[in-house]
C-alpha cells in the first residue's frame, strides 16, 4: 500500500514561501518587511531585524570568501542556538559553502575527527565553544565568530581567522556536489554517526512543506526549544520561521530551559512551538507553577517530532494548552519532516498517528518488499523531494538504506485505511523472547500510561533459555509512592504475557541524546547491571534539562 503525495491542502489558499535553498531564506522578508523583527535575543530581548540579519550574513560571506575558502566545500559550525549560529549559517550559505553544524556538547577529539573525515576547510565557533586553533593536530582550523553591539546599538561581527584554513578537497568533501547546501550528522545513538549531504532542493522542499503544513506566516512567533545543529530545530524551528517572516526568540543560554520557557513564550507572543516528547513531558510536570494559561498565551498548536509521543502525554498537553498537539515524523535523511498530523485534525482522532505525507510518499513493506495492507506492520519507506541521495563516503550504508530514490527508514509502522501512519517500533530494537518479537516502543507506551510514570525505557536482557527477556526502567513523578509491582500490574492487563517486563527498575532519570530523544544505546549499555547499581547507571545528565 502506498500513500498519494501531498495529501495536505492548506486552508484559505495558503502559499508556501518561494525559497530555493538555504541562501535565499531571508530574501522575501528583506524585500517586503526589512524592519520586522526576525530574532529576539536572550535575557535582554534585543531585537534583530531581517535587514540587520541579512547585512550580517552578507558581511560574513564576504569575509569567508576573502580568506580563500572554496565555494562548494564544507565549513564546520559549532555553536549553541545563538545569533552567531544564525549569522554563520546564513553567511556561509551566501558564500556558496556547504554548512556542517555539529553538537557543541561533543568532546573536542570527536568534533575534530568528524570534521577531519568530512574535509572541512575550517570550523566557525560561537561564544559557548572553547577557543582552539586547530593547529596542533586536533582537526581543521577553528575560527571564533562573535556578533557584538556598538555604542549606538548597531550590530557588527568579528572573525578570528588567524589559524590557517585548508581549502583543498579531501575526505568526504570530494563527494559533495554543486547542489549541496548542508551536511548534517545522524544522531549516532545506534552506531557511528554518518554524514548526510542535503541539497538546496532538499532544504527548499522541507521548508516549504513545513510552512505549508502549519500555515506559518509573519503573524507567527515561537521560541527555539530544539538545537539548531539537528534537523528538527534547524528546519522546523529556525528556517521555516525565517522563511515565512515570523519571529523567533533565542533563549538566554542558547538552549531549552524549562523554568524560563513559558516566560519566553509570553515575551514573544508565541503562537506555536515544536519539541521532542521529553520536553513536552517536562513542561507538563511544571505546568501547575509555570504555565500562564490558554487565555494569556492562545497557541494555535504545538508540534512534537523526533521520537514517538505517548498518547497520554498528547491528550494531557492538549487539555492544558486548549490547542491541538500535532505529531510529525521525519529524520535527517528525509531533511526532517516526512509526515505530520493536519492542523485541522479533530481532537478525537486515533491515538498514536503521526499523520500523512506532507511532501512525498510513504510505503509500508514487508520483509520481502511487498506492500502491506491497512493495519499490517512493515518497514516504512519514504520517497520525495526531501530524501537525500545517501551518506557521504559510505557506499555500503548508502546501498543498504537508499533504493531507487526511496529511503528505508528501519522504522516499523502501519497505515490505516485513510493513509495515516502509525509508528510501532524500530527493526533493530526488536526484542526476541523465545521467538516472540516484542517492540520496546509499544511496551514503553503502555508503561508511560501507568500511574505516576513520567518516562520509560525498555530493552533486551540476555537470557540462557529464551535468548532475550524484557527489561525496563521507569522514572516516576517526585514523591510518588508507586512501586515496581504496581507498574507491572498495570502492564499485565494491557500487554501479552511475553511482553510484560521480566525485570523493572525505578530510576531517577534516563539518558537522552542531544536532540532530547531517549538514548536507547546508553540504556542498553547499562542493561546488565545489578539491581543495586541501576540507579547510578541511569542517572545520566540530560542535554535538555
Amino acid at each position: 500500500m502506498s500513500v498519494a503525495p501531498l495529501y495536505f491542502v492548506p486552508r484559505g489558499g495558503y502559499r508556501p514561501p518561494a525559497v530555493t535553498g538555504l541562501h535565499d531564506v531571508l530574501d522575501a522578508q528583506v524585500t517586503q518587511r526589512p524592519d520586522a523583527t526576525a530574532l529576539l535575543l536572550g535575557a535582554d530581548r534585543t531585537a534583530v531585524s531581517y535587514r540587520t540579519l541579512s547585512a550580517l550574513a552578507d558581511d560574513l560571506a564576504a569575509r569567508l570568501l576573502g580568506k580563500g575558502l572554496r565555494p562548494g566545500g564544507p565549513l564546520g559550525l559549532v555553536s549553541t542556538d545563538d545569533l552567531e549560529f544564525v549569522v554563520a549559517l546564513l553567511g556561509a550559505a551566501r558564500a556558496g559553502l556547504v554548512v556542517a553544524p555539529a553538537d557543541p556538547a561533543l568532546a573536542g577529539p570527536e568534533l575534530a575527527e568528524r570534521y577531519t573525515e568530512l574535509g572541512a576547510q575550517a570550523v566557525l565557533t560561537g561564544p559557548s565553544v572553547p577557543a582552539a586553533s586547530g593547529a596542533e593536530g586536533d582537526g581543521p582550523a577553528h575560527w571564533p565568530l562573535r556578533v557584538l553591539r556598538g555604542p549606538a546599538g548597531e550590530f557588527f561581527l568579528t572573525l578570528d581567522s588567524t589559524a590557517q584554513a585548508d581549502p583543498t578537497p579531501r575526505g568526504a568533501a570530494t563527494a559533495l556536489t554543486d547542489e549541496d547546501a548542508l551536511t548534517l550528522f545522524t544522531a549516532g545513538t545506534t552506531g557511528r554517526a554518518k554524514a548526510v549531504a542535503l541539497t538546496r532542493a532538499n532544504v527548499a522542499a522541507s521548508v516549504r512543506s513545513i510552512a505549508c503544513c502549519y500555515e506559518l506566516s509573519a503573524a507567527d512567533a515561537t521560541v527555539a526549544a530544539m538545537p539548531f545543529f539537528h534537523g528538527h530545530g534547524l528546519l522546523a524551528g529556525l528556517l521555516a520561521t525565517l522563511a515565512t517572516g515570523g519571529c523567533l526568540l533565542l533563549p538566554e543560554r542558547g538552549r531549552f530551559t524549562a523554568h524560563t520557557f513559558w516566560h519566553d513564550m509570553r515575551t514573544v507572543a508565541a503562537t506555536w512551538y515544536t519539541a521532542v516528547p521529553t520536553i513536552h513531558q517536562i513542561l507538563l510536570e511544571r505546568a501547575a507553577d509555570e504555565y500562564p494559561g490558554p487565555v494569556v498565551l492562545p497557541l494555535r498548536f504545538a508540534r512534537s517530532c523526533s521520537a514517538p509521543l505517548a498518547p497520554a502525554t498528547a491528550h494531557a498537553l492538549e487539555r492544558l494548552l486548549n490547542a491541538p498537539v500535532l505529531s510529525a515524523y521525519g529524520m535527517t535523511e528525509t531533511t526532517h519532516q516526512a509526515t505530520s498530523e493536519a492542523l485541522s485534525a479533530p481532537r478525537g482522532r486515533p491515538a498514536g498517528s503521526v499523520g500523512r505525507p506532507t511532501g512525498g510518499e510513504i510505503r509500508v513493506l514487508d520483509a520481502s518488499g511487498r506492500p502491506c495492507g491497512p493495519g499490517t506492520q512493515g518497514e516504512i519507506w519514504v520517497h520525495g523531494p526531501g530524501v537525500a541521495r545517501g551518506y557521504l563516503n559510505d557506499p555500503v550504508e548508502t546501498a543498504a538504506a537508499f533504493v531507487d530514490g526511496w529511503f528505508r527508514t528501519g522504522d516499523l509502522g502501519r497505515l490505516d485505511a485513510e493513509g495515516g501512519l502509525f509508528l510501532t517500533g524500530r527493526i533493530k530494537n526488536l526484542i526476541n523472547r523465545g521467538g516472540e518479537k516484542i517492540s520496546p516502543e509499544h511496551v514503553e507506551e503502555v508503561l508511560a500510561a501507568a500511574p505516576d510514570v513520567v518516562e520509560a525505557a525498555v530493552f533486551a536482557l540476555a537470557d540462557p533459555v529464551y535468548g532475550e527477556r524484557v527489561g525496563a526502567a521507569v522514572v516516576l513523578t517526585a514523591g510518588s509512592g508507586v512501586t515496581a509491582d504496581t507498574v507491572l500490574a498495570h502492564c499485565r492487563g494491557r500487554l501479552a504475557p511475553y511482553e510484560v517486563p521480566d525485570h523493572l527498575e525505578i530510576v531517577p532519570t534516563l539518558p537522552h541524546t542531544a536532540k532530547g530523544a531517549l538514548d536507547r544505546a546508553a540504556v542498553v549499555a547499562h542493561s546488565g547491571v545489578r539491581a543495586a547499581d541501576a540507579e547510578s547507571c541511569f542517572a545520566h545528565e540530560s542535554h535538555i534539562a
